[in-house]
């Protein structure tokens, strides 16, 4: 969840959310109205989902700070088996569960709560992808990768995928996690991290 508007969706009408690719690519979704919320943009989206298109079927993924939930939505669309959501805003984990019923799928699961304490709960090993769009405003991405790597819920050799402002320097991350991808697009900086061997 950030608060920088999406760029590259003209095609979307405002106020919902399209599914870019996959089972059911060109859905449309409510977006809750909450302030600030907003999805993922579809550009940098198509450009994430490329990088992850070796590794996203039959995924096990989080979205931490799910907001929308594009990113996870997105996975189960392209073949993950499982996504949880982990979202703060009451309303907001409620249309991500409609959402959810809408598509009739039984990989997602909602999660209403803080998404650092989820972590401390979180069973080691439980997932092969983390997806990390906090809100750009509260810099919670260092303290949320050091969480992440203390949990150990992330198998060995796994991806986090970090979303930030563009005028804000990568975090520092955990000693052994390598930073795969890094682009730009608009006011938001991406990048794919590897949490090592």
């Amino acid at each position: 969840m950030t608060k920088r508007p999406a760029t590259g969706n003209k095609k979307t009408p405002a106020g919902r959310l399209r599914i870019v690719a996959g089972n059911w690519r060109s859905r449309l979704l409510e977006i809750a109205d909450v302030p600030g919320l907003r999805p993922t943009s579809e550009r940098v989206r198509e450009t994430l989902f490329n990088w992850l298109a070796p590794r996203i079927e039959g995924a096990r993924c989080l979205d931490l700070f799910a907001g929308t939930g594009a990113l996870g939505l997105e996975a189960l669309s392209r073949g993950a088996t499982s996504v949880v959501f982990v979202e703060s805003s009451r309303r907001a984990a409620t249309v991500l569960e409609q959402n959810a019923r809408s598509l009739d799928t039984s990989g997602a699961v909602i999660r209403h709560g803080d998404a650092l304490e989820y972590l401390k709960t979180a069973d080691p090993d439980s997932f092969d992808i983390v997806f990390l769009d906090p809100p750009f405003a509260a810099s919670l991405l260092e303290e949320t990768c050091k969480a992440i790597e203390s949990s150990g819920i992330v198998v060995a050799g796994g991806l986090v995928y970090l979303e930030q402002d563009r005028t804000q320097s990568l975090p520092a991350l955990p000693a052994n996690w390598v930073t795969v991808k890094d682009k730009a697009a608009g006011q938001v900086r991406y990048s794919l991290v590897s949490t090592g061997p």
